[in-house]
């Protein structure tokens, strides 16, 4: 099968030398002449390559991959985040079959990043709960989605249905997926395409990230009702307690990877349930 033309983009929201490092990562994938690179520079650091595009008027990534997708015209798009490591054959690994007629969406695999049992405890903590797995948002029936870290999308749907709303902080990839959905297109996954997800190295930094995505899962919630019902406060207060006890109980018994699950499982939830409260809309520079 011949693999058809990708334009890969990757938005960056940071300082120059996290641009740089992206684009030097990024240059490491084999390309053929029909594919094209960008990674978008949603900062305005001033990093020149004939690679980097900087789009700066809505500091969000989905506007920042909206921009990067209109400088290319290849059929389909393979949109990455900037904190993962790809192999160098991805685009094969995506194509080695051929997508439906109807298929507008390729879910790649996301692998956390592996820290081992004496990595912090924000790394040790995605790698347990396999965080970033594609299969945790693939699993539901009525709303499966693929997130963006490792995502093909079929240029036509993609054009057809606006591609992403610009103006969100999070969840915009799920709401992606499902107004293709809506629009009769279908979704593949790609579980020999995998990525590695560099995860948060702080419990501040995670919690954040938690905060960010409860944002994103309320306005979801308004805008595609049923698709992510909060939890009631009473249930999650009697939850968390549970799971703060046997985190205290597995650190006196020298469980170490017990202890990180139990004791940051409802921080964690509490974080993201904390965010949905939250406009899920792009802080002022």
């Amino acid at each position: 099968m011949t693999r058809p033309g990708v334009d890969v983009v990757i938005p960056v929201a940071g300082d120059a030398a996290l641009v740089s490092d992206v684009l030097a990562r990024a240059r490491l994938l084999a390309l053929g002449p029909q594919d094209t690179l960008t990674v978008v520079d949603n900062r305005g650091t001033g990093v020149q390559a004939p690679e980097v595009l900087t789009a700066t008027a809505v500091r969000t990534s989905y506007f920042a991959r909206n921009a990067g997708a209109a400088r290319g015209s290849a059929p389909w798009l393979l949109f990455l985040d900037a904190d993962v490591r790809a192999p160098a054959d991805l685009l094969d690994r995506l194509f080695a079959q051929q997508p439906g007629s109807q298929t507008a969406v390729l879910a790649g695999a996301i692998v956390d990043q592996p820290g081992g049992e004496d990595a912090p405890a924000a790394i040790r903590y995605a790698e347990l709960n396999t965080s970033m797995s594609q299969e945790i948002t693939l699993d539901r029936p009525r709303f499966a989605y693929a997130q963006t870290a490792n995502c093909a999308v079929r240029r036509d749907a993609f054009e057809a249905v606006g591609g992403f709303r610009e103006r969100v902080r999070s969840g915009g990839d799920a709401d992606l997926c499902w107004r293709l959905a809506d629009a009769g297109w279908e979704l593949e996954r790609r579980t020999g395409a995998a990525v590695v997800h560099r995860n948060r190295t702080t419990i501040p930094a995670m919690l954040g990230q938690r905060f960010r995505h409860g944002s994103g899962a309320g306005w979801l919630a308004r805008e595609h009702p049923g698709a992510m019902p909060r939890r009631s406060w009473p249930g999650l207060a009697w939850w968390a307690t549970k799971r703060a006890a046997a985190g205290v109980a597995a650190l006196v018994r020298g469980d170490r990877d017990g202890a990180i699950r139990g004791l940051l499982d409802g921080p964690a939830v509490w974080a993201f349930q904390l965010g949905r409260l939250v406009p899920n809309r792009p802080f002022r520079p």
